[in-house]
């Protein structure tokens, strides 16, 4: 018969593999859990998506103030897209005008034209 191992012994064999199998599984579990890893992929995909939707509305709303710029170039301005400008800023209108709000804009007020007695 053998005599009675030495736990101590047998646990100092076994330490480095254990560290090593710890070691080795952390890192699998950052491949497939971490940030970067196997199932972060499907993220990924859908902020691209979000992103791309994104970047179309800004390109939309960079093409529509590109064409506003064209519009007030001081060579060539065009006098109904100042004369509206001039008028949203300042609050301006005749007396014999009448404002027709359509569905799509916002109902705004001059505030001119709401203090003035009809």
């Amino acid at each position: 018969m053998t005599g009675v191992r030495n736990p101590l012994a047998l646990m100092r064999r076994a330490a480095l593999p254990a560290v090593g199998v710890l070691v080795i599984a952390n890192f699998v579990g950052y491949a497939i859990a971490g940030d970067n890893g196997v199932l972060a992929w499907g993220d990924y995909r859908r902020i691209k998506e979000e992103r791309k939707v994104e970047l179309i509305e800004l390109q939309a709303e960079r093409a529509a103030l590109a064409h506003r710029t064209q519009l007030l170039d001081p060579r060539r301005t065009d006098p109904d897209y100042a004369d509206e400008l001039v008028r949203a800023q300042l609050g301006v209108i005749r007396p014999d005008e009448v404002i027709i709000a359509l569905p799509d804009e916002p109902i705004t007020a001059p505030a001119a034209a709401a203090q003035r007695p009809q």
